[in-house]
């Protein structure tokens, strides 16, 4: 069975940046807020799905839980992607491990398919 998961990006700079929310709190109340998201990954994330939140800048802090929904902002990038809040209980921190982003700030991983 393909296990897919979704890995989101919360680093400090944007907070200072752009008022984003820092990886505290995405982690305290699990909603990431406006993730561009491919369209083509959108049908094989489904509840239940990983869900990775991490911080790759100085203060490496990585978390992970389960999806329970992807919410359409209404908000689309330049390039026409549609921006999601995504949902997700469960949550917990574990050992830090890297991922590479797309230039979303999003990861999608398919394993075992």
């Amino acid at each position: 069975m393909c296990q897919v998961t979704l890995v989101i990006h919360a680093p400090d700079y944007r907070v200072k940046k752009d008022g984003a929310k820092s990886f505290e709190a995405v982690f305290a109340d699990g909603i990431g807020v406006g993730y561009a998201i491919y369209p083509n990954d959108i049908n094989n994330l489904n509840p239940g799905c990983i869900v990775v939140l991490l911080r790759k800048d100085r203060k490496k802090r990585r978390a992970e839980g389960r999806l329970v929904k992807l919410s359409p902002t209404g908000n689309w990038t330049k390039n026409g992607l549609q921006r999601y809040d995504v949902h997700f209980e469960d949550r917990r921190g574990v050992p830090y491990k890297s991922v590479n982003f797309n230039r979303c700030g999003v990861a999608v991983i398919y394993s075992n398919c």
